[in-house]
C-alpha cells in the first residue's frame, strides 16, 4: 500500500502547478476562494494522481472493501468555548468528514503539536475530552504521535487527526450524480460553532447563550441514508467557508445551479444578530456538527422526516433545489421575490475557528 500511494505521488509530480499567489495568506486556510485556488493549482497538481475528485475523503481498495481515508489539523483559538475543546473539535470534524463521505467512521490517529509552557491541566483535560468524544461516536483511536516546540509557537496546542472509515454500502456519492430537480437538505441551524468561537475570544460584547454546535454527525447520516439511501445524491459538512462554500464547490463540480430560499435556512436569532453587527453572511460562517445533503425528488420528504424524528435533527430543513441554469452560480432567493448570488468565501472573516 505504502509503495503504490509513493508511485502514484511520483507521478503526480510530474503535471504542472499553477499558483500564482506570491506567498500565503491566512484566506489561505479558511476555506474558500483562497483554499480552493491552493488546492487545485499546487497541491493537487503535485501529489495527485490523475483527475482525482477532491472531497472530504479518499476511497482505497483493501482486501476487497473500500476503506475511506481523511484527515485534519485543528488550530482553533481558544482552547476552550462552550459547548466544547479543541479535543472535542478534533474527533467530531475528522469522524464528520467520514460521514459525509458515506463511510462508517471506525478509528482514528491523533497528533499533538504541545507548545513549551502549556499547563498540564489544560493538555490533560483536552485528551479526556478527546477519549470521550470518541467513545461516545463509536470509534477507537489507535495511535498518534507527539511533538513539542518552543514556547509561543503553537498557540498552546494543535492537534491533527487521520480517520478510517469503511464505506456503507446504501451510499453511492458523487457531485456528478446530482440532477435538475433534486433537493438541498441541511441537518440544522447553521453558524453556531464560528459565533460562539469568536464571542469565546471576548472581542465583541454580545449577550448571548450561544454553544458550538460540534458533534458526530453519523447518527444523522445513518437515520438518512436508511429512510433514503437511494435517493441520496451527495454530501458535505459545511465548516470553513460555511454553506455558501460547500454549495458553490458542489455547484462548480456538478456544472449546475443551486437555488436557496433564504428564509427557509435555519439560523438562530443570536446567530444572525452578531452577524449584522459584523456584516456578516450566516451562510459563511463555519458549522462542526450540520451536513448538506442532496437528495433525489422523490426522496425528499422521507428524507427530512427521517432526520426530524432524530434526537439533534428536529431542526432540518429543505432550503432549496438544483437547477440546470445559471450553471455553477448559487442563488439565493428572498420571501420579497430578491434574489442575490452567493459566492464563496472570500479572505477569512473569522480566523483559527477549526
Amino acid at each position: 500500500m505504502a509503495g503504490r500511494i509513493l508511485e502514484a505521488s511520483g507521478r503526480g509530480r510530474t503535471r504542472a502547478a499553477d499558483f500564482r499567489d506570491p506567498q500565503i495568506e491566512m484566506a489561505h486556510g479558511a476555506g474558500g476562494k483562497a483554499t480552493r485556488r491552493l488546492i487545485e493549482t499546487l497541491v493537487a497538481p503535485l501529489l495527485l494522481e490523475g483527475e482525482r475528485p477532491l472531497g472530504d475523503s479518499a476511497f482505497v481498495g483493501v482486501g476487497g472493501q473500500q476503506i475511506a481515508m481523511t484527515a485534519d489539523t485543528f488550530v482553533v483559538r481558544p482552547l476552550t468555548f462552550p459547548g466544547g475543546s479543541i479535543g472535542t473539535l478534533a474527533v467530531h470534524g475528522t469522524v464528520n468528514d467520514l460521514a459525509v463521505s458515506g463511510a462508517l467512521p471506525t478509528a482514528l490517529l491523533v497528533t499533538f503539536v504541545l507548545e513549551a509552557g502549556l499547563p498540564g491541566p489544560v493538555l490533560e483535560a483536552e485528551v479526556r475530552a478527546m477519549g470521550e468524544a470518541a467513545r461516545a461516536a463509536g470509534v477507537e483511536i489507535v495511535g498518534g504521535d507527539t511533538k513539542v516546540v518552543e514556547h509561543g509557537r503553537a498557540d498552546g496546542m494543535y492537534v491533527t487527526t487521520a480517520g478510517v472509515g469503511v464505506r456503507d454500502p446504501r451510499a453511492s456519492l458523487s457531485a456528478a450524480a446530482v440532477r435538475p430537480g433534486d433537493r438541498v437538505l441541511l441537518s440544522g441551524p447553521i453558524g453556531d460553532h464560528g459565533t460562539t468561537v469568536l464571542l469565546a475570544r471576548g472581542q465583541v460584547s454580545f449577550d448571548a447563550e450561544l454553544r458550538s454546535d460540534t458533534r458526530s454527525v453519523w447518527p444523522l447520516v445513518d437515520g438518512l441514508l436508511t429512510a433514503a439511501g437511494a435517493g441520496v445524491r451527495w454530501m458535505r459538512d459545511p465548516t470553513r467557508g460555511g454553506v455558501a462554500t460547500a454549495l458553490h464547490e458542489l455547484a462548480e463540480d456538478a456544472r449546475l445551479g443551486v437555488a436557496l430560499h433564504e428564509e427557509q435556512v435555519p439560523v438562530r436569532d443570536e446567530v444572525r444578530g452578531v452577524c449584522e453587527i459584523l456584516g456578516l453572511d450566516p451562510l459563511h460562517i463555519a458549522n462542526e456538527g450540520q451536513f448538506l445533503a442532496i437528495v433525489a425528488p422523490e426522496y425528499a420528504d422521507r428524507a427530512l422526516s427521517a432526520l426530524r424524528a432524530l434526537p439533534g435533527g428536529e431542526a432540518a430543513a429543505i432550503i432549496g433545489d438544483i437547477r440546470e441554469t445559471p450553471a455553477a452560480v448559487v442563488i439565493a432567493h428572498s420571501s420579497y421575490g430578491t434574489s442575490r448570488v452567493v459566492d464563496m468565501l472570500v479572505g477569512d472573516p473569522l480566523p483559527r475557528i477549526c
